[in-house]
């Protein structure tokens, strides 16, 4: 079983920075990806950055040159430093993680409970 525990959320006015982190832990054949989502109110869950094994990183448009996704040696908390933040990046955001399988980076995704994110102007 795999617990993603997130945390750092908060408040914050625009033009301001925030760093979430998601530790997982629990029962893992390795993880092949992770990442953070967001949902805001009214609107579909949408990917922000992922983070491969490999090392390579994928940012959603809306948030490249602000956002910076990383983890620990210990590749065990992954991290979402925020800056410039907009209040359209108003939302919950949520960790998730895929999973190998043998060879086979796995589809489904395990979520964490979410860390809420305001912006204000």
């Amino acid at each position: 079983q795999v617990q993603l525990v997130e945390s750092g959320g908060g408040s914050v006015q625009a033009g301001g920075s925030l760093k979430l982190a998601c530790l997982a832990s629990g029962s893992m054949s390795g993880k092949c990806e992770m990442g953070w989502y967001r949902q805001a109110p009214g609107k579909e869950r949408e990917p922000v950055s992922r983070l491969m094994s490999d090392g390579s990183t994928t940012y959603a448009d809306s948030v490249k040159g602000r956002f910076t996704i990383s983890q620990d040696n210990a590749k065990t908390t992954v991290y979402l430093e925020m800056n410039s933040l907009k209040t359209e990046d108003t939302a919950v955001y949520y960790c998730a993680v895929r999973l190998w399988f043998g060879q086979i980076c796995l589809a489904k995704l395990y979520w964490g409970q979410g860390t809420q994110v305001t912006v204000s102007s």
